[in-house]
């Protein structure tokens, strides 16, 4: 039996994966303890007004600021990553996100300094934003530059794990919260507790400082184009504003249903679900978490079996997956049981997870080295600002103006269509698009 201990390259391979996940992990739970916090109080407390609606909807509004701040996050570290490194963005992004997290559950409520509390939580979320514009595209240009041959969407989706996982922990966290509180403590003090964890994303930003190392691809495109910077300012911004806008676009395009979808499932059907249909908030966290569970198993496998077939392939079943089944899940939310709840929202997250799977190894196949962290951060966070962000605001809205659900099946159908239509000009052009300029393992094109 082969007892020797694992070299040197395969160690740090691992450290560096586990470092990606991890970021990732808490980076989202940050993020999304807002959103969760957006549902249940911070419309109350922050945004008083003469109806629910109005609070919750200036809460969202507020959520939804966050999502503009991340493209500012993915250009800034965009154009520095590709320049400076992607380690040295990720550490900066995870020390914002602690700071801002943490400042988040100190801010005191209108009712005790007045009109600077929401201006203060505005500010606070957009650094929130910001932050997360920046992580992502570090954390899975760490996972994937570093991987094997033939495992790109494998360890792509070490970093999308982070989701669902920063999911489970923030609704963890907050069902604990309520459980220990009655409604008043927890509307009092309660729900701060979940965002002291921002201060532990502080320690593993140092880590990640001091024990990681910067990727491979990013070494060699920095001495192949060392002699260009002596003659010619690179701009990696410049450059994708000029030859490859397009692909951002297509990128962002197919992913906003999945973005959008999320968000409606993690944060607006909990809305919906303890103010419209009355169902108790606990219970319905907690068929959030056990539905997000599901993605720990989907997320990887998908990714998987992207590094075998393609990835457009599987991103394109996802998308319609979502398109058809849009109008069956509300009508199964809309019978206010927390079973048929449960097997909407869990149905909805397989199909999340088939495109969540490859996306990061294919947004990181359409940018070659020195221009992909700002390509693939820009194809994002469009994606995130024009789906997820508006997502649970413009649940409300239509909730508000039709009546009914299915406009919100409606608004996700229309996505599902943009999604294919991306997927469809992107697998087009991929041979183009995924041709890298420096030289690195052979992978799949995301045609493949």
């Amino acid at each position: 039996m082969d007892t020797a201990p694992p070299s040197p390259a395969t160690s740090n391979r691992r450290r560096v994966a586990t470092a990606a996940a991890l970021a990732s992990a808490v980076e989202w739970y940050d993020y999304f303890v807002f959103g969760i916090a957006a549902a249940l109080v911070l419309g109350d407390l922050y945004f008083p007004a003469g109806s629910s609606s109005a609070g919750v909807l200036a809460a969202f509004a507020t959520f939804a600021v966050g999502f503009l701040a991340r493209p500012v996050g993915g250009i800034i570290a965009g154009q520095l990553g590709d320049k400076r490194g992607r380690k040295p963005m990720l550490v900066l992004a995870l020390t914002l996100m602690g700071v801002a997290t943490a400042g988040i559950g100190l801010l005191p409520t209108y009712e005790t300094i007045g009109i600077a509390a929401p201006v203060v939580l505005v500010l606070l979320r957009i650094v929130q934003g910001i932050a997360v514009g920046a992580q992502w595209g570090g954390a899975m240009l760490m996972a994937t530059e570093y991987a094997p041959e033939g495992k790109r969407g494998l360890y792509g989706s070490l970093v999308q794990l982070g989701v669902p996982i920063g999911v489970v922990t923030a609704n963890t966290v907050f069902l604990v919260a309520g459980s220990v509180t009655d409604d008043a403590a927890f509307a009092s003090w309660g729900w701060r507790v979940p965002f002291f964890v921002g201060f532990l994303v502080l320690g593993l930003a140092w880590y990640i400082h001091t024990r990681v190392e910067e990727t491979p691809a990013f070494r060699e495109a920095e001495r192949a184009l060392a002699a260009q910077e002596k003659t010619e300012k690179r701009s990696p911004l410049r450059t994708i504003l000029r030859s490859h806008l397009g692909t951002v676009f297509l990128a962002g395009g197919s992913f906003a249903v999945n973005t959008a979808t999320f968000y409606i499932i993690i944060t607006g059907v909990l809305d919906y679900a303890t103010r419209e249909l009355e169902m108790e908030r606990s219970a319905v966290l907690a068929v959030s978490l056990c539905v997000s569970l599901t993605q720990l198993v989907m997320i990887p496998a998908a990714a998987s079996l992207s590094d075998r077939i393609g990835r457009l392939r599987i991103y394109a079943a996802g998308a319609v997956g979502l398109l058809l089944w849009a109008v069956p899940m509300f009508l199964l939310i809309d019978t206010a049981s927390l079973l048929w709840l449960g097997v909407g929202t869990f149905v909805t997250s397989c199909f999340l997870s088939i495109m969540y799977g490859p996306q990061a190894a294919l947004f990181a196949e359409l940018f070659t080295a020195e221009m992909r962290y700002t390509g693939a951060s820009l194809g994002y966070q469009i994606a995130a600002v024009f789906g997820g962000g508006l997502a649970p605001f413009m649940m409300v809205l239509l909730l508000e103006a039709t009546g009914t659900s299915m406009a919100v099946s409606g608004y996700i159908i229309g996505l599902a269509v943009i999604a294919l239509i991306s997927i469809k000009i992107l697998a087009s052009r991929a041979a183009k698009a995924a041709a890298p300029a420096t030289p690195e393992a052979k992978q799949p094109t995301p045609a493949e």
